[in-house]
């Protein structure tokens, strides 16, 4: 049997001689979406990071396909990162953000056209091109963030809260579509959130943490209906 995508095996961090991520393991199968839910504080975002290759951890693992990737620099490791802020550029139209990491890539100006408009289809923006992002409202804003971040084809995509700046009318909204969008093209996401609402709404399981420990792994039902604790 072939192994997860992603393992994440023993992983320890400290900040200032203070643990803050304590033996955390958990894996992330193929076009799996696996939801890490917790406090602000626990280490979310750091473990997204350490994944990532933007911070090392003290000890444990990071594999892909069984392969440790402690070596492998932040933009050989083929995954797409989707920040809370965004990060469009302002100087920038819509189909110049998606196109970016496509160019960086290497790509062919017809290559980079035709998965700019594949993208820009996928969610919902299909006339929206040449478009001033600055004159885009927040949930158009994330649209063109999400497809920046799939149109390179990341074998994983992690996401840190990109939904917690829209209001909660919006939110639940874009949440549900943004399932409907990943699942659609097979993609395998790690997605980052402290709303237990979200992460029912978008998760094939959920990685509770608590306290920079992994307090419960299960489906959404599953950690419903039979919490570890209180």
């Amino acid at each position: 049997m072939s192994p997860p995508l992603l393992q994440v095996s023993h992983i320890h961090k400290s900040f200032d001689g203070a643990p803050l991520l304590r033996d955390v393991s958990f894996d992330v199968a193929h076009n799996e979406i696996v939801c890490l839910l917790g406090p602000s504080g626990c280490g979310k975002t750091t473990l997204l990071n350490i994944i990532a290759g933007l911070e090392e951890a003290e000890s444990g693992q990071v594999l892909v396909e069984g392969q440790d990737i402690s070596g492998v620099p932040v933009h050989r490791r083929g995954f797409g990162l989707m920040f809370q802020d965004l990060a469009l550029f302002p100087h920038k139209n819509v189909r110049d953000n998606v196109a970016f990491g496509l160019r960086m890539a290497g790509l062919d100006l017809q290559a980079i056209d035709v998965r700019v408009s594949e993208v820009l289809e996928l969610v919902g923006l299909a006339d929206f091109e040449q478009r001033d992002v600055n004159q885009l409202s927040g949930g158009e804003q994330q649209r063109v963030a999400l497809a920046r971040s799939l149109a390179p084809r990341p074998r994983l995509l992690m996401l840190d809260e990109p939904l917690s700046s829209l209001d909660r009318t919006l939110r639940e909204r874009l949440m549900n579509e943004l399932r409907d969008i990943l699942t659609r093209v097979g993609q395998t996401a790690i997605y980052v959130t402290h709303d237990q609402q979200e992460a029912f709404a978008l998760a094939d399981r959920v990685v509770i943490l608590n306290a920079g420990r992994v307090a419960q792994v299960g489906t959404p039902q599953e950690v419903y209906r039979a919490p570890a604790d209180a």
